[in-house]
């Protein structure tokens, strides 16, 4: 008897869909992940120039579930992941430093660079870069894709998932299914972010700390890039700014956003930086409270109030990213997982030659 593989689409590179991509692919699905940046990671990026880089999205990932664990475990051995061990401070409202104590909180990052397990995760996959999804179509035969760069797809696919921020799943969406996505709209936080680097000999920021957590002023967040394991290039700091303060300034200009958060790094005891670079992220992370970003460090799930993933059968779609299942780099993972297998029931799939 022939077996058809079905054919399965993956609209957006970050660690969701790999994840939702992989656990397709290795259980006999042929998939396709379509991203509209230069490659995949998501928030799991890292900006890089001829002599520094900086990661500038997700700082670091935490583990809760054993099948995350398993799977830190593989990145650790493939040696794209490794533990981070940062001198931790937080820089209260009132102005004094503490010292974070040691705490069972183990943080890890990708190595070299943050973008690295989701570059090993994609290394086997068929993944089309520069490519935005803008529309959505489907038949009888299938979906059928557009991007704006290229246009019609012209492959057809037995279903199709949506990896991308709720928001923009929406926008995909409603068209086809106006009431799934009013019920599945999830609100998301921004966050401004600067890469500042330190070129000049002699001139850069000591404080005798690695990583800080800020609770006053614009800052959330700062970290010194080069104290995360298998990190080289010039000196350099990320600094990120709270998502209450990202909200009110979301459509401000790099400059303007670049004065108020330096004048705040000043505050601390930074030295101008050599070179500066801002980044929006518009949908930095769920607005459900949970995370692995700064503002949410340790912050814990409550279990049974998210869904990991949506699928509907009836049209073969369906939705995963961390948005929908907590908020973590291990929320997508996870998802990613769990939509996949909901995919696999629900289509049958079984590898064939």
């Amino acid at each position: 008897m022939i077996v058809t593989r079905p054919n399965v689409a993956v609209i957006g590179g970050g660690l969701a869909g790999l994840s939702c991509a992989r656990h397709l692919q290795d259980a006999g699905c042929r998939t396709t992940v379509f991203e509209k940046a230069r490659g995949p990671g998501g928030r799991m990026s890292t900006r890089r120039g001829a002599d520094w880089q900086c990661d500038h999205g997700a700082q670091y990932l935490t583990v809760r579930d054993n099948r995350f664990r398993d799977e830190v475990a593989r990145w650790e051995a493939a040696g794209v992941a490794g533990l981070w061990e940062p001198r931790l401070v937080e820089l209260t409202a009132a102005g004094t430093c503490a010292r974070k104590a040691p705490d069972s909180v183990a943080r890890f990052v990708g190595i070299p660079r943050m973008s690295a397990p989701a570059g090993w995760l994609a290394s086997n996959l068929c993944v089309h870069s520069g490519h935005t999804i803008v529309d959505m179509q489907h038949d009888r035969a299938g979906w059928r894709l557009q991007s704006h760069e290229h246009g019609v797809h012209e492959e057809r696919f037995d279903a199709v998932v949506l990896a991308v921020p709720g928001p923009q799943a929406m926008v995909l969406i409603a068209p086809l299914l106006p009431l799934t996505a009013r019920q599945t709209a999830a609100d998301m936080l921004p966050c401004w972010t600067l890469m500042l680097r330190y070129r000049t000999p002699g001139i850069r920021f000591a404080p005798g700390y690695d990583a800080a957590f800020v609770n006053r002023g614009p800052l959330a967040w700062i970290a010194r890039d080069g104290s995360k394991p298998g990190r080289r290039g010039s000196e350099a700091w990320v600094l990120q700014a709270s998502a209450g303060w990202s909200a009110a300034h979301l459509e401000d200009d790099d400059e303007t956003v670049c004065a108020a958060l330096l004048a705040a790094f000043a505050e601390l005891g930074a030295p101008p930086p050599d070179a500066v670079t801002a980044h929006r992220w518009r949908y930095a992370r769920a607005g459900n409270g949970h995370s692995d970003q700064p503002e949410q460090d340790g912050a814990g799930s409550e279990p049974g109030l998210q869904r990991e993933a949506v699928w509907l059968p009836a049209v073969r779609l369906g939705m995963c990213g961390d948005w929908l299942a907590g908020g973590r780099v291990e929320d997508a993972w996870l998802s990613g997982r769990a939509l996949a297998a909901q995919v696999l029931t629900s289509m049958a799939c079984t590898a064939s030659s």
